[in-house]
């Protein structure tokens, strides 16, 4: 598949860009009709969005650059050029994060009620942001033999990432499910954390990609703290109930 989609005015515009957009946009509907159904202003919702969402793409840039600066150091420029890719959901998952609760604070709203609140979306936005991989043929797996395997340089190998999109939209509907009735504030988080990190530890050992951390992985060294916290948030939280929404 072409990477770029068409040109305008000699600028190739590429599908990582567009799929990326259409993720960041869902997301963003997503959490302004949660936050509406949870008794929030959109007005507040866009606030977030836009201080947070910002600091994700930072995030994810700076974290893929930092653990792959062998690739920019001869040409230290190309590290603002992300139309071909590189980016970390674990670095956006710390920007975004970071971004969204100096909002809240600043707003004076639940932190943790707002971090429900938008868990579907980004669960959501990553299953379409993946996409991404597969048009700039990247973050696959090893050779397979499987007959969904993909070929990349002449090579067939695992797409690994449609088994992340598909288990990535699998805890989306179960988060969708849980936040019609859930049991306390923080669950969203805690289901993410771990439903979405054990996936995304089987799933990186299959890739090649990785930057190895020992016998592991980074990405499932990170993925194991990932869930630590998951579980942790739920042993905190599970007795404290679901309180009232922030009203303006």
């Amino acid at each position: 598949m072409n990477p770029v989609a068409f040109n305008v005015f000699g600028i190739d515009v590429r599908w990582y860009g567009i799929i990326m957009s259409i993720a960041i946009v869902s997301g963003v509907l997503l959490a302004m009709r949660n936050g509406k159904k949870a008794g929030y202003k959109e007005d507040d919702i866009l606030d977030i969005c836009l201080f947070a969402i910002p600091l994700a793409v930072v995030g994810a840039r700076l974290y893929y650059v930092a653990f792959n600066f062998e690739l920019y150091q001869d040409n230290i420029m190309q590290i603002f050029n992300t139309r071909l890719g590189g980016m970390a959901i674990h670095g956006g998952l710390i920007g975004g994060v970071l971004g969204g609760v100096l909002v809240t604070i600043k707003k004076k709203i639940n932190t943790v009620k707002m971090v429900d609140i938008a868990t579907p979306s980004v669960i959501l936005g990553q299953a379409i942001g993946r996409w991404g991989n597969f048009v700039n043929q990247e973050a696959h797996g090893g050779p397979t033999d499987l007959p969904w395997g993909i070929t990349i340089d002449g090579v067939k190998v695992h797409p690994t990432f449609l088994y992340e999109s598909i288990w990535n939209l699998i805890i989306f509907f179960v988060l969708m499910k849980v936040f019609k009735n859930k049991k306390y504030d923080g669950q969203m988080a805690a289901i993410y954390l771990i439903g979405y990190s054990i996936g995304r530890f089987f799933i990186e050992g299959l890739r090649t990609d990785s930057l190895m951390l020992g016998p592991l992985r980074m990405a499932q060294v990170i993925s194991l703290g990932m869930i630590g916290a998951g579980i942790a948030i739920h042993l905190y939280f599970k007795d404290k109930g679901v309180k009232e929404p922030y009203k303006a």
